[in-house]
């Protein structure tokens, strides 16, 4: 399928990365997909997509695309926000410091560029969030600055292409997998050929399952060559996550509930879910509870009732979260931990930024209260 900004089809000359890149192109152009921040070259759209595009499915961002740009469609409407609304509308993407980051870099965006997202690599890679990858791909993609952009999809392509024993994981690996993709780049389309690299390894260079058959490059490919493409890309083993038991605890007081946010330089910063913590050793979840109440909020509570267990998975570690009700007994709320809080009715929930684990059993949660 052509899109808009698809490059003419080019005969195939020379050799090495010159057939490479002519493959590339050529490839991308009878092949790509119709994705919705294909059909722009506005910097701040491309801005968005790229952020929101790091670490998640092109399935799940579109629709978050969309959402997103219908309620701030370009940079002064993002910088006016509040954090909290670009925090709801982000709810359920995942890895929030992607927002918090683009929320503040909009800001300095809107107060010393004039709204306009800046040409110069310098300037935008200093803004937060902005790193190397987003750098290349926005000023690629919007200016045609012909910087190469290595994402997952890009070292995978490489590492195949080249049978580079490099891990992709290693600490060598950014320096390593940039030179490569810097030597390959076409300069004279640097957008398109990002796109069509990252391309590559969606659709057909796939980490399990590759589709060898449909490349365009399979008889440049020095892994194919040697019959051994699903040695590559060379991965350092990782260390096995750690797992941590959590108690959070929904206080009841008067037909309403008592909900913290999180502080908005940490995990998770901004969002909002119910006073609770570690579980200690040996200590039941109902224990757990009530002396994480006393600890978080200094509030004396009791009647617990057990709610359910929740898993969930981040980055670099997992969790399991008992959830109780408790009634309030007595105390002012003090905080230890949360930057702020609110006492609010249980169909309320729904207009705050939630925490993913908060989410997960939230519906077990309001069928009860209801039922109450």
């Amino acid at each position: 399928m052509k899109s808009a900004n698809s490059p003419p089809s080019r005969r195939d000359t020379g050799t090495g990365p010159g057939r490479i890149r002519t493959r590339l192109l050529d490839w991308y152009a009878e092949n790509c997909r119709w994705l919705p921040w294909r059909s722009t070259q506005d910097p701040y759209h491309i801005w968005v997509s790229e952020i929101m595009l790091q670490q998640t499915r092109v399935d799940t961002v579109i629709g978050y695309y969309r959402r997103f740009l219908r309620r701030f469609p370009d940079v002064a409407d993002l910088a006016a926000a509040g954090l909290q609304d670009v925090l709801k509308l982000w709810e359920g993407l995942g890895y929030y410091a992607r927002a918090r980051n683009l929320h503040q870099a909009a800001g300095i965006v809107n107060r010393q560029y004039h709204g306009r997202v800046p040409y110069s690599r310098a300037d935008f890679i200093a803004l937060p969030g902005v790193g190397s990858y987003i750098a290349a791909a926005v000023l690629s993609i919007a200016y045609e600055q012909p910087y190469a952009a290595v994402d997952g999809n890009v070292k995978r392509v490489l590492s195949r292409i080249y049978a580079a024993a490099v891990p992709v994981n290693g600490p060598g690996a950014a320096a390593f997998y940039q030179g490569l993709a810097d030597d390959l780049l076409e300069r004279e389309r640097p957008g398109i050929f990002n796109q069509a690299v990252m391309e590559l390894g969606a659709l057909v260079c796939r980490p399990a399952g590759p589709d060898c058959g449909s490349c365009p490059v399979r008889d440049l490919c020095m892994a194919q060559r040697r019959g051994d493409v699903q040695s590559f890309p060379v991965r350092k083993k990782r260390r096995s996550v750690p797992t941590y038991r959590l108690a959070a605890a929904v206080i009841r007081k008067k037909g309403r509930i008592l909900i913290v946010c999180r502080p908005e330089n940490g995990l998770l910063g901004g969002l909002w879910e119910f006073p609770g913590g570690e579980m200690q050793s040996g200590e039941s979840p109902e224990d757990a509870g009530l002396r994480l109440t006393r600890k978080t909020v200094g509030l004396n509570t009791g009647a617990v009732h057990y709610l359910t267990r929740v898993k969930h998975a981040y980055t670099h570690f997992k969790v399991e979260a008992d959830v109780l009700i408790c009634d309030y007994h007595s105390g002012r709320v003090r905080l230890n931990g949360p930057a702020d809080f609110r006492w609010i009715s249980p169909r309320s929930l729904g207009r705050y930024p939630l925490t993913g684990m908060t989410r997960k059993f939230l519906p077990k949660l309001v069928k009860m209260l209801s039922s109450a």
